[in-house]
This record gives structure tokens, C-alpha cells and sequence, in this order.
């Protein structure tokens, strides 16, 4: 792992309170492995034996519902923690994690994550601040499944994709990584019948351009409107 500087790590919360030697220790102990899109890196159900840090690309955490459906429960950006399944006091991966782009993940064996959470000073705090964040999104997403109407599921799962990874373009925000209709289908509960009439509709209106793998917002408030309680 000599090749990785410690820099990599340096500003990312896990590690933040860290100096330059204990950085280095916990990169020495680290596998570094490219996922191509599309790979699983691990699969609801396995044996949690590794916990990851993503260090470039987009991830997908998909859940499988006591009906068998799979649901697209959230996304992942660089730089964060996941497959954590020990912070759960679990010995199986609680969902599935599906390259959304290329990546890059560095990862070590779950024995020493008590070792991390107990040397290593703010790694305790911020992985738990993470897995907080993480279950209540999903409980958001959820409740969006079983309450909203599928417009405001499918505008409110776009602005999602767009305040985690939008970059902006002469075009409006893009979102940043690959992202098809059958996978705002997975997100939102809802047919891809209904999400390509959606986004042809919106993109009529001006509101999104969407091609293959590819969605701008070229109006974010139009669809702040579309996904708000009075839509």
C-alpha cells in the first residue's frame, strides 16, 4: 500500500483527528481494489468479513423487500464508510452494494474494526454519526414507498441523486454518475413505464434532460415543486 499517501485519508471524517503515522498504519493494513460498473462488491446476506472505504465513484445499496422486490435504498459517495456491518453488531451484509460508476474501495478485515473504533481517536464517533444518517434516509425512502404519489417519489428521488453528486454544466446539474430509468424504477417502487413517461413529460417541460445513463435538472425548483407536499 505504499503507492497511497496519507493525504487520501487525511481530510475524511473517519480520520480527520488523525496524524500522518497512525494514518499510515491503518493504510498499511488496507487492500486497494478497482470495481467496474455495475460489479457487487458484496451481496445482502453474505458474511460481513470486510468493512470499505470508498475512495472514487458512486456506489448503490440495494435492499430486498419481504416481497422479494430489490429497491435502490440509497447511494454512497466517495470518501464515506460502508458495508459496516459490525457498527449493526452483524455478521452478514444487511444489503447489497452495486458499483454505480467506476470505483475504487480500500478495505480491511472486520477483526479490526474494534481495534480501529477503540485506538483510533473520532473513527468511533464519525462511523456511528454515518450509520445514523444512513438509517434514517433510508427510513425516509421508505416512507416515501408507502406514502407518496409516484411523481412526487420519482422528483424527490432525482433531487436526491442530485444534491449528493450534482455538478453543474451550462445545461443545468448533472447528476454525476450512470443512472438509468429501470434504476429510478428500483428507487422509486414504480414501473419503468411510468418513469420514462415522467421524465419525457418533464423533459418536454423543461425540467430534466435525459438520455442514456445521463440526467441533467435544467429547472431544480420546478422539481422541488413536483416532489413538495403540494404537488
Amino acid at each position: 500500500m505504499a503507492m497511497l499517501d496519507e493525504s487520501l485519508l487525511r481530510g475524511l471524517p473517519p480520520f480527520s483527528r488523525l496524524d500522518r503515522a497512525q494514518i499510515r498504519e491503518i493504510l498499511d493494513l488496507a487492500v486497494s481494489r478497482r470495481h467496474e460498473e455495475g460489479t457487487a462488491i458484496f451481496r445482502e446476506g453474505d458474511d460481513a468479513d470486510r468493512f470499505f472505504l470508498l475512495l472514487d465513484g458512486y456506489l448503490r445499496v440495494i435492499r430486498t423487500t419481504p416481497g422479494g422486490d430489490q429497491i435502490i435504498v440509497l447511494h454512497i459517495s466517495p470518501g464515506q464508510l460502508f458495508g459496516i456491518a459490525p457498527a449493526l453488531q452483524r455478521d452478514t451484509y444487511p444489503a447489497t452494494s452495486v458499483a454505480a460508476a467506476e470505483s475504487i474501495a480500500l478495505s480491511w478485515p472486520v477483526r479490526l474494526w474494534s481495534d480501529f473504533t477503540t485506538r483510533y481517536d473520532g473513527f468511533a464517533t464519525e462511523s456511528y454519526k454515518t450509520l445514523g444518517q444512513r438509517l434514517g434516509q433510508i427510513q425516509e425512502t421508505l416512507t416515501e414507498l408507502a406514502t407518496q404519489a409516484v411523481e412526487k417519489r420519482v422528483a424527490a428521488a432525482l433531487l436526491r441523486m442530485v444534491n449528493q453528486s450534482g455538478r453543474k454544466t451550462d445545461a443545468g446539474i448533472e447528476i454525476a454518475f450512470p443512472v438509468t430509468r429501470q434504476n429510478i424504477s428500483d428507487m422509486t417502487g414504480t414501473t419503468l413505464h411510468t418513469v420514462s413517461r415522467l421524465l419525457s413529460a418533464w423533459q418536454k417541460d423543461g425540467i430534466v434532460e435525459s438520455t442514456r445513463k445521463h440526467i441533467v435538472v435544467t429547472d431544480p425548483h420546478a422539481l422541488v415543486v413536483l416532489s413538495g407536499p403540494g404537488a
